[in-house]
């Protein structure tokens, strides 16, 4: 029988574990003023150590992630599952970015269930809602590459403004039959990015009363989605929450996005594109810490609140693409492709595009004790040594669905082909 392969997250699982046990966003949970409707999921220290909810019979939240095949929610579903034991349906459409082999690390759990749909689909959300019975909804859906949005914004309309308002319809009939207990402690979490606020200056962040000012198709939609949210809130006294993130990057990111791309692109010995200048600024999130941050948010924050998640790593992308060229010289000495830097090729830049974001964390980090724990440096050696490591994972990819075509020109592109239709798991109790 083959065996299949897992996913690599590292070379030392125990450095891992220690960094994830020492992380604020698990020690938020032990604060005795701990403010939000979740701090007993996990239960106080046990010898120095966190102990989970399974070793103490306390309550173990239900969360129906959306989205969660993707890059973000996949790394959300790991986390919930694998090491703070709530118990996740994952529904997800499996659009082409999607990867359920992301998911190899839970996918036999008894509190994991994969449910393939479309949130735009109204009765099946409703359906899915009625028979998990969730305690919140984290909603990750949407088609978020800039790009794709300039070729063809109508899918964005459609996915991140039509089913955010379909997702929370759903939700508000939901909530209103909950008990009167359990309604206090629901939440609609909306993932939203920093790409709403529009671009900065030279100096300057966004915090989370900064003007609303998209400038993408892409971002206009998350904007979009972002004011249903709050009106739903606002109108029907739906308890929602809201984070917006910068720019994430880690294990399992589908290589249209700049980090995977300049990795695979140099594997290969192709041109590594730069657009324009490089000097378009970005603040760089790793993706395990954005997931461990939008639980302190989920379990935590006060309804009607909104939260910037960020990383505290402002790099130019000529920076980010000089910094992994730097490291596979190092961790591929006989590559025949060294000096790698010498592969990076300045395109035309993409319409409309930003010149700088950055995120101002000050009010996660002192309402909710989460920052990041992986500054630039160390997460991007993580990210290269993984995609070396797991071959296995992007491969298919690369050589079947996209291999790294120029996008967001304006002009018609060839799809990219989604993955192939799994079968939807049996919802478990």
């Amino acid at each position: 029988m083959a065996v299949r392969p897992r996913l690599d997250f590292g070379a030392n699982r125990d450095r891992h574990a220690t960094l994830a046990r020492r992380s604020s966003i698990l020690q938020v949970c032990y604060r005795q003023q701990a403010r939000g409707p979740w701090g007993v999921l996990l239960a106080p220290r046990r010898s120095g150590k966190l102990v989970s909810a399974s070793q103490t019979g306390r309550l173990v939240m239900k969360v129906l992630v959306t989205g969660g095949a993707g890059f973000i929610g996949s790394a959300v579903c790991r986390l919930f599952v694998g090491e703070l034991n709530a118990t996740v349906l994952n529904v997800d459409k499996l659009t082409y970015a999607a990867n359920l082999s992301s998911l190899r690390a839970v996918e036999s759990s008894s509190r994991y269930t994969f449910r393939r749909a479309d949130i735009c689909d109204r009765q099946t959300m409703i359906a899915l809602l009625r028979e998990f019975d969730p305690d919140a909804v984290l909603h990750l859906a949407a088609e978020s590459h800039v790009d794709r949005s300039i070729d063809g914004p109508a899918d964005f309309i459609k996915t991140n403004v039509e089913g955010t308002c379909v997702l929370l319809e759903a939700a508000l009939a939901h909530w209103r039959k909950l008990p009167p207990k359990r309604a206090a402690l629901f939440r609609f979490h909306h993932v939203s990015t920093d790409e709403v606020f529009g671009s900065l200056g030279v100096t300057g962040s966004f915090t989370e009363t900064t003007r609303y000012q998209p400038n993408s198709p892409y971002s206009a939609s998350k904007a979009a989605a972002d004011h249903l949210v709050r009106a739903w809130r606002e109108t029907y006294g739906l308890p929602t929450v809201i984070s917006n993130c910068s720019n994430n990057y880690g294990p399992c990111h589908f290589p249209e996005k700049l980090i995977p791309l300049a990795i695979l692109k140099a594997l290969h010995g192709e041109p590594i594109p730069v657009y324009g200048k490089g000097d378009n600024i970005r603040d760089w999130l790793y993706v395990e810490d954005h997931a461990r941050a939008l639980f302190a948010i989920l379990s935590e924050a006060r309804a009607g609140e909104s939260y910037n998640i960020g990383g505290n790593a402002e790099r130019t992308n000529l920076a980010v693409v000089q910094s992994i060229c730097r490291l596979l010289d190092e961790m591929l000495p006989n590559s025949p492709y060294r000096p790698h830097q010498r592969l990076i090729t300045f395109v035309v830049d993409r319409p409309g595009h930003d010149l700088r974001y950055a995120m101002d964390i000050a009010k996660i980090r002192r309402e909710l004790g989460w920052e990041p724990g992986e500054d630039f440096d160390s997460g991007l050696r993580k990210t290269v040594s993984w995609y070396l490591a797991n071959r296995w994972w992007w491969e298919p990819i690369w050589s079947q669905r996209y291999r790294g075509e120029r996008l967001g020109t304006g002009s018609d592109q060839a799809p990219v082909r989604a993955p192939p239709a799994p079968q939807s798991s049996t919802l478990r109790e």
